[in-house]
């Protein structure tokens, strides 16, 4: 594991899509903690999830998920690549 340094880049995307569906629907407390991730079903990615979430509140969360998960979209990689090409 690379802890922090490696962000959110071990937790599936499918994972962060069910933490923010739990965070929509009011489901978490926050600062979240081991404890409440394995509450939720997340037992198995907590670690990853803490080194970048920990001590964030509610609001911080769902943009940081919204960001990553948004990042990870094939079609928002291939708008990133031809705005790059356009630019050169």
């Amino acid at each position: 594991m690379l802890g922090a340094a490696a962000g959110l880049t071990e937790v599936r995307t499918d994972d962060l899509k069910k933490l923010l569906r739990l965070a929509h629907r009011g489901e978490p407390t926050y600062p979240l903690t081991a404890l409440e991730l394995a509450r939720l079903g997340l037992q198995h990615c907590a670690p990853p999830l803490l080194a970048t979430l920990r001590g964030l509140g509610e609001h911080a969360v769902k943009a940081l998920l919204v960001a990553v998960i948004a990042e990870r979209l094939p079609s928002n990689k291939e708008n990133a690549i031809r705005r790059e090409l356009r630019s050169q």
